[in-house]
C-alpha cells in the first residue's frame, strides 16, 4: 500500500495547479491567494486565455492522498506536550506551532521523538531561554599565523575530442610521400661575350661632292627670271586632258 500512496502522490504533483487571484501582479496589496473572480466583465471569470485557470473537479487530486504531506503522513499542529496522547506514529506527524517559545518547543520535540512521531520542523539543536557566552581563549595557546596563500597552478588545456567523422576522414586520406632531395647538377658556364669596338663612320674626305651654296646674288637674278617667263609658255607645257567618254550618244 505503501507504494501506490507514493505513486498517486507523484500523480498530484505532476498535475502542478496553483490557482493564484486575477490582477495580484499589478498591485503590491494584492497576494496570490485564491479569490474567486466575481466582476461582471471580469476576462478570468469568463474563461479567457493568458487569464489564468478555475479550480475545477478535474484539477483536485486523488481521495486516497488528499490533504496528505509529500512524505506520506497526515499533518497534526501541536501547541503543547499534551496534544502528542493519541497520535499514531505510522500516519501521522508533528508540526510545532510557531507562536510556541524556544523551551517549550524543545520538550515537545524531545517527546515527539521518543514517542517515535516524525516532526516535520523539527531543529537541530532548540535553543535554551539562555544565551550561551562566548568561548574564551587560553592565555598559553600560541597565536596562529596564517599561511601565505599558494598561487594555483594553471590547469592544461583539454584536448577536444574529434568528432568519429573527422577522423574517419583522416583514415581515408592517403599519407603524403615524402619527396627525395635531388642534388643539383653543376650548370655549365657560358663563354663570356666580348665586346666589339665600335667603328666610327668613314667622313666624306671630298669636299667637291658638298653642293656648293648659291649667293643671294644668284638666288634673287633665279626669281626675276621666272616672273618674266610668258604665261602661253607654260600653258603649251602643260598637256592637254584626255576625254573619256563611251562613243554612243544620248537618247539613242
Amino acid at each position: 500500500m505503501a507504494d501506490e500512496i507514493r505513486r498517486l502522490i507523484r500523480v498530484r504533483t505532476r498535475k502542478g495547479a496553483r490557482f493564484k487571484r486575477d490582477g495580484f501582479g499589478k498591485k503590491s496589496q494584492l497576494s496570490d491567494s485564491w479569490r474567486k473572480p466575481r466582476g461582471q466583465h471580469n476576462k478570468q471569470r469568463e474563461q479567457k486565455k493568458a487569464k489564468g485557470n478555475l479550480p475545477k473537479p478535474g484539477f483536485g487530486s486523488p481521495i486516497a492522498v488528499r490533504g496528505m504531506h509529500p512524505s506520506g503522513f497526515y499533518e497534526v499542529l501541536v501547541y503543547s506536550a499534551d496534544d502528542l496522547d493519541g497520535l499514531n506514529a505510522k500516519t501521522q506527524a508533528v508540526r510545532i506551532a510557531a507562536s510556541v517559545g524556544n523551551r517549550k518547543r524543545a520538550g515537545i520535540q524531545e517527546k515527539a521523538l521518543s514517542a517515535g512521531l516524525k516532526v516535520l520542523n523539527a531543529r537541530e539543536s532548540p535553543a535554551t531561554g539562555r544565551t550561551r557566552p562566548a568561548p574564551v581563549k587560553a592565555k598559553d595557546e600560541p597565536v596562529q599565523k596564517k599561511e601565505p596563500k599558494k598561487k594555483a597552478k594553471p590547469k592544461p588545456k583539454k584536448k577536444e575530442k574529434e568528432s568519429p567523422r573527422v577522423k574517419e576522414d583522416k583514415r581515408e586520406q592517403p599519407k603524403p610521400v615524402a619527396k627525395k632531395k635531388v642534388k643539383a647538377e653543376p650548370a655549365e658556364e657560358k663563354p663570356k661575350k666580348t665586346k666589339t669596338p665600335k667603328v666610327p663612320k668613314a667622313k666624306a674626305e671630298d669636299a667637291s661632292e658638298k653642293k656648293p651654296r648659291k649667293s643671294p646674288k644668284a638666288k634673287a637674278e633665279s626669281v626675276k627670271e621666272t616672273k618674266t617667263r610668258p604665261k602661253t609658255a607654260q600653258k603649251q607645257a602643260a598637256r592637254p586632258k584626255k576625254k573619256t567618254g563611251t562613243g554612243v550618244k544620248d537618247n539613242e
